[in-house]
């Protein structure tokens, strides 16, 4: 077959006064369309613009049979494809080993939310990264890597979601989410053995409440100033969280292994007869008031939790 019996029948012009808006719709779409036009703008039986209009209209695979707008399609395709890389950028012959659907929990200040996106290992770093807006939410090298948890978490829907909890040197680190949060550790370990494996925390049972909660103000901080606000704080597997009844979500989630130091101290409260109670954690500092100060002192204590912690481990051995 020769190469012109492959080219395509060229497009002819046709004339009949019976065609509809649909026929003219599927002849622009299937077949391709050419305007011839002149026009003239007058004002006044003046003429002022003279306007001489070629125009080709049809659908794009009409257009691209008969090699019009090649370039704008690829050049089209190109951005599309830059515009949707679900990969970030990586470094000179840095090799991914695992990619997934996941997450980073932002826990300081405000921002108290999941923010989605995809989580990378790479064999020199763990990134959770954003496509659209492009964006790396976290990162860390893996040799600043010190410890994982995985951990279960309880959804707003009520779902137990088991979480993989990061831990860094100097005491920062962070909450991801994996599509398989043990795939995702099991392959950490294998890239980095000087990770440690701290023991999973069970989910709390459902005939169970939780450790302690009750009223609680939170000394928000806004940017005019922080700002006193009741609500309830709680204690559960692991987490305090604090919630106004007026917020869709709790202000604050604080992982207790984060807290390194709680302690009552002087100063203002919203009302008399309050303890001001202040815990500093990685990367967090909160200042509570609670009539019940020294209790919640004794729970969040790190080093008591560490020694009740020891001391549970040796009665199951």
């Amino acid at each position: 077959m020769s190469a012109a019996s492959r080219m395509p029948a060229p497009l002819r012009p046709t004339r009949d006064p019976q065609v509809t808006l649909d026929d003219l719709l599927e002849v622009v779409l299937n077949k391709g369309a050419v305007l011839h036009l002149d026009l003239i703008i007058a004002v006044a039986d003046i003429p002022l613009i003279g306007v001489n209009l070629r125009a080709a209209i049809a659908g794009m695979e009409t257009m691209l049979e008969y090699g019009l707008l090649q370039q704008w399609d690829a050049d089209t395709r190109a951005w599309a494809e830059r515009a949707t890389a679900a990969t970030p950028e990586l470094e000179e012959d840095e090799r991914v080993v695992l990619r997934s659907f996941g997450g980073h929990y932002g826990e300081s200040g405000l921002s108290a939310v999941w923010r989605p996106g995809t989580l990378f290992l790479t064999d020199r770093r763990i990134l959770v990264y954003r496509r659209e807006p492009r964006e790396v939410l976290w990162e860390a090298r893996l040799e600043d890597v010190e410890a994982t948890r995985l951990q279960s978490e309880r959804t707003v829907g009520g779902e137990d979601r088991l979480r993989v909890r990061v831990e860094l040197t100097g005491g920062d680190g962070a909450l991801l989410s994996a599509a398989n949060p043990e795939e995702f550790d099991e392959s950490l370990r294998r890239l980095a053995p000087h990770v440690r494996s701290r023991e999973p925390r069970p989910p709390a049972a459902d005939d169970e409440g939780p450790e302690f909660e009750g009223h609680m103000w939170y000394h928000e901080p806004r940017r005019g100033g922080a700002l006193w606000r009741g609500g309830r704080a709680r204690l559960e597997n692991g987490r305090l969280t604090w919630k106004s009844p007026t917020d869709a979500r709790p202000a604050v989630t604080l992982d207790t292994g984060r807290i390194r130091d709680v302690r009552l101290e002087p100063g203002t409260t919203p009302t008399n007869g309050l303890d001001r109670l202040v815990v500093d954690a990685a990367g967090e500092h909160l200042v509570l008031a609670t009539a019940e100060g020294p209790r919640w002192a004794r729970l969040l204590d790190p080093s008591a939790r560490t020694a009740a912690g020891k001391e549970l481990h040796g009665h199951h051995r």
